[in-house]
């Protein structure tokens, strides 16, 4: 059985079907299968008909009230675990638009009430200034993007979230990804201003984990977390997107883990302010 993140959606409706049809099999009524699994009704008739994406926990439950043999079991909850994964590839993004990757992060950004960003290479959009956002957008190899211009004016339309107080935001940076030179040195030191104008926002927390802390794990890429419904890994080829609890509960864990080692509210703006003023030295 060969599984492609890319084909989520796909797979999504072959394992709507695929349980559908294991419980006519079974003989069982929906009611009957729901009692079995612990779930209501309602709740499978949607994840047989598509309009409910089921978490790998949802389908071992009918799976096991369904008592099917190992072989299917494996298989079900192989595509049940593709099916909570989407990989968007870069390369369609700029075929489409990098307009419309920044529309839908607006739309996540718009439905979450907490957003914690951890990141250990760059600093991430809703952070960036102009000069450092261009920068960040030209890639280094691989297609050549779309219109900047566009795309920076909605990244920075973006920001505005930042002053919903109704929403939290916890963006926890490596020191390497602070001290990373994407810019000239004058640029640099601007945009580290701002994130220390930034933490003094009610709603958002800075963090950064010096690089004089020891820490028993690597900090490997980006990840955000949206109020726990889903997780975006930033990779170079693209973005996948989790949305399986368990992996959002593992990500979630991994953030909790590198903020205990992070220096934040003043610590952090300490930190930040003596690595501007090493900018503004080298200029």
């Amino acid at each position: 059985m060969t599984l492609d993140p890319a084909r989520a959606g796909q797979d999504r409706q072959s394992l709507a079907r695929a349980l559908h049809d294991l419980r006519k099999a079974s003989g069982l009524s929906g009611d009957r299968l729901a009692r079995r699994a612990g779930m209501s009704q309602s709740k499978v008739s949607r994840i047989e008909t598509g309009r409910l994406l089921p978490s790998v926990v949802d389908v071992e439950q009918m799976l096991t009230a369904l008592g099917v043999d190992d072989a299917t079991r494996r298989e079900l909850l192989t595509l049940a675990r593709v099916a909570n994964a989407e990989y968007q590839d870069v390369r369609a993004s700029v075929r489409r638009g990098l307009h419309h990757r920044q529309r839908e992060l607006a739309t996540l950004e718009a439905n979450a009430t907490l957003m914690r960003h951890f990141l250990p290479s760059l600093i991430t959009g809703l952070l960036q200034i102009p000069q450092y956002m261009r920068a960040a957008m030209i890639p280094p190899v691989g297609p050549a993007v779309g219109d900047i211009g566009k795309a920076t004016a909605l990244k920075l339309e973006r920001q505005a979230v930042l002053y919903d107080k109704a929403k939290s935001f916890e963006f926890l940076l490596t020191e390497s990804a602070v001290r990373w030179q994407l810019c000239e040195a004058s640029i640099m030191a601007v945009q580290i201003d701002r994130l220390v104008s930034l933490s003094q926002q009610p709603n958002i927390r800075i963090g950064v984990l010096p690089l004089s802390r020891q820490v028993r794990n690597g900090a490997y890429h980006t990840f955000v977390i949206y109020d726990r419904r889903l997780v975006t890994i930033e990779l170079f080829s693209g973005r996948l997107v989790l949305r399986d609890p368990k992996d959002i509960d593992c990500y979630w864990a991994l953030f909790n883990f590198f903020s205990v080692h992070a220096l934040w509210a003043e610590q952090a703006r300490s930190l930040l302010r003596a690595l501007a003023d090493a900018f503004r030295a080298g200029e």
